[in-house]
């Protein structure tokens, strides 16, 4: 008896009912102190079955989100998305390059923190054949700050892609001090990866080539190819949403470079 409560009590617990049996439904509708006495008399062992339903369902759930990603992949191996990547972007690494990385982030998300590291390797293993494409999608419910990071990093690459991308890599490294006053911080950071400063003021403050434009068009296009969170990828137009480890960058670089 004590094994059949248990049962009955798992599937509550994951809300089957709908798909049991009219026999489990009735036993369970019609004797419901059943399951209150399992309960009573092993507290434990009732926590411990809804603790390993709760894990089979998590379980089931990234395997089944996995499985979609990878087909969602596959696809786009086939028909891959296209950022649009204009003349005067800032672009890291050989002109040439046969993969392009559109990086989509954030410059208060944490994981965008440790996607840039992993891309910091990508761009060392990959020298000469992958280049880095840096967008916007500042998450500003959650990072106020995180937009006007953005707007610095575009007004430096108004002078130079390389010292934009210096910025970046410094603003990751002090991520925690954009919680407090992010602006003397990016003062800071810019003044370390000698921009012209009388420039780059000027430039903020007119919002100097269509700054803000810039930034709401990556905003845009990043929600268009389905990233609504931070960092999100596109590896000549196939997607990563995520933090993924160098491994899983390695595979669709590898798999671009083999086609060609």
């Amino acid at each position: 008896m004590k094994t059949f409560a248990r049962v009955l009590v798992l599937l509550a617990s994951i809300g089957l009912l709908a798909s049991c049996s009219e026999l489990v439904k009735k036993t369970i509708q019609n004797n419901p102190d059943i399951v209150f006495e399992a309960i009573k008399k092993d507290p434990a062992g009732f926590m411990e079955v809804v603790r390993d339903a709760a894990q089979e369902a998590q379980k089931k759930e990234f395997e089944d989100a996995a499985k979609k990603e990878q087909e969602e992949r596959e696809a786009e191996f086939k028909d891959p998305k296209k950022p649009e990547i204009a003349s005067n972007r800032a672009v890291l690494g050989s002109g040439g390059a046969p993969v392009t990385i559109v990086e989509y982030s954030d410059f208060q998300c944490p994981f965008c923190r440790r996607g840039s590291d992993t891309v910091d390797k990508v761009l060392k293993e990959y020298s000469g054949k992958v280049k880095l494409v840096f967008k916007h999608l500042p998450l500003e419910g959650k990072h106020p700050n995180a937009r006007r990071g953005s707007e610095y990093f575009e007004a430096i690459a108004l002078q130079d892609a390389n010292k934009a991308y210096e910025f970046k890599k410094m603003v990751f490294e002090n991520q925690n001090d954009t919680y407090g006053d992010a602006e003397k911080l990016y003062k800071e950071l810019a003044k370390k990866a000698g921009v012209d400063m009388g420039k780059l003021t000027s430039d903020l403050q007119g919002k100097s080539s269509d700054i803000a434009k810039i930034i709401d068009s990556d905003v845009q296009e990043a929600n268009k190819f389905g990233f609504n969170g931070t960092p999100g990828y596109l590896i000549n137009g196939v997607s990563l949403k995520g933090a993924y480890p160098f491994e899983e960058f390695k595979k669709i670089i590898d798999r671009h470079l083999g086609q060609k």
